[in-house]
């Protein structure tokens, strides 16, 4: 540490805290899909009208996001992440009372997705980088986005329980009452560097930051490939009850399924931190994203019964939200942490992209086809692109000139 430095928060607080606010912020998400027969059906919308602000609500995460990252780098996590407890809380309450698309897309888009960008992995990921040793970074993102994936595991039969015995508005009541203890939990994310609302010495600004990422070719390859983890994971998460409801499956499985991605997700996402630390991080994206591809392709292939659904949803699980460690992890590896959050954040806004197009487009070409296969072969050929965008990535550090002037080399990891 060095001698003017402030103190770090003990490991074990960033980790509890932040793994305990993404298991509420990422856990309501994850189980969105379980609503999308139940309102629509009650109010008459088509499934494109849900997977649209489903899509708006991804647009919104990763534009506002970029901005959420720069506010977290300046002021700290702890007030961005109170703000988008409250958010996260008034969007679920605009969802359940919503009687009209517009509105619907407005809290359970909007607002939710403006909530999600200050709660989620960008604004968590920026903490850890700043209080981690880098040795341990790498692992200690993996470590948090397991102990998360687990509540998202927890999370979903909870939801599937609360539409069951309450109804599905009075659920979202409940889940938005539940979304409050983020800001609680914040408190033990409060840096010491920003006490007194002073903000640590940089040697960029923002403006350097932003053109020396922008220019630097590895840092747009890993972005793209990142588009691709947006695009399955959402259209997945969002249409895949619906799909195997229209297989003649019954909604039990849908909910097990989900379930199941979360708690291979746990194993998945600590793996893939914990190899981070010891393999090329490109190579660990590579495999992933070409893993999916192979795994969906299996998936269509093999006969469609409940057993092959929880197989599928098993290893898919393993993969799900494994790209998300070794992507931040890349990223503070050869820009640092000064910007962390604000360059985490652009590098999502890519996936949420990706995101937007994998849940519209699933209920866009569901009403047009009649048949979610299409999304499924597009998902599969996208897995093999982001494969081989990720492998060219240089992972070692940038050399920057004195005071702060952008930027140097990097040689291949």
């Amino acid at each position: 540490m060095a001698p003017n430095s402030p103190p770090k928060l003990s490991l074990f607080q960033v980790l509890a805290c932040g793994a305990l606010i993404v298991t509420l912020s990422m856990g309501v998400r994850h189980g969105f899909g379980l609503w999308l027969q139940p309102i629509t059906q009650v109010q008459g919308w088509t499934r494109e009208n849900f997977a649209f602000a489903m899509g708006i609500q991804n647009l919104a995460w990763g534009i506002a996001g970029i901005g959420a990252g720069m506010l977290a780098d300046r002021f700290g996590a702890f007030k961005v992440l109170v703000g988008g407890g409250a958010l996260y809380a008034l969007g679920l309450v605009g969802m359940a009372l919503s009687t009209n698309t517009l509105v619907f897309t407005l809290t359970s888009g909007v607002v939710i997705g403006l909530a999600q960008s200050g709660t989620t992995y960008a604004v968590i990921y920026g903490v850890i980088g700043r209080q981690v040793d880098p040795a341990k970074r790498s692992w200690a993102m993996g470590t948090a986005a397991a102990a998360g994936a687990f509540g998202q595991f927890l999370m979903v039969p909870v939801e599937g329980f609360l539409i069951a015995s309450m109804g599905w508005q009075q659920a979202l009541l409940v889940l938005a009452a539940a979304t409050l203890l983020i800001g609680p939990l914040a408190l033990g994310l409060r840096e010491p560097g920003f006490a007194g609302g002073a903000t640590p010495v940089r040697e960029q600004t923002v403006a350097q930051a932003l053109r020396e990422a922008m220019r630097y070719p590895s840092f747009i390859l890993l972005v793209a490939g990142y588009f691709v983890c947006g695009f399955q994971v959402v259209f997945i998460g969002v249409h895949m009850p619906s799909f195997l409801k229209d297989k003649g499956l019954s909604p039990e499985v849908a909910s097990y399924a989900l379930a199941l991605i979360g708690l291979f997700n746990v194993v998945g996402t600590y793996i893939a931190g914990a190899l981070g630390q010891k393999l090329a991080k490109r190579k660990i994206l590579a495999f992933i994203y070409f893993a999916r591809s192979v795994v969906i392709t299996v998936f269509l292939w093999a006969p469609l019964s409940p057993m092959s659904v929880y197989l599928f949803s098993a290893v898919m699980g393993l993969l799900w939200l494994s790209t998300v460690p070794p992507t931040s992890a890349t990223v503070a590896q050869i820009f640092g942490v000064s910007h962390l959050s604000m360059l985490g954040g652009i590098a999502f806004f890519n996936h949420q992209l990706g995101s937007f197009m994998g849940v519209w487009l699933g209920g866009y070409l569901y009403d047009h086809t009649g048949s979610y296969d299409l999304v499924w072969y597009i998902a599969i050929a996208l897995g093999v692109v982001a494969a081989g965008l990720n492998l060219p990535v240089r992972e070692a550090p940038i050399v920057r000139k004195p005071m702060g002037a952008a930027l140097a080399t990097g040689q291949a990891a």
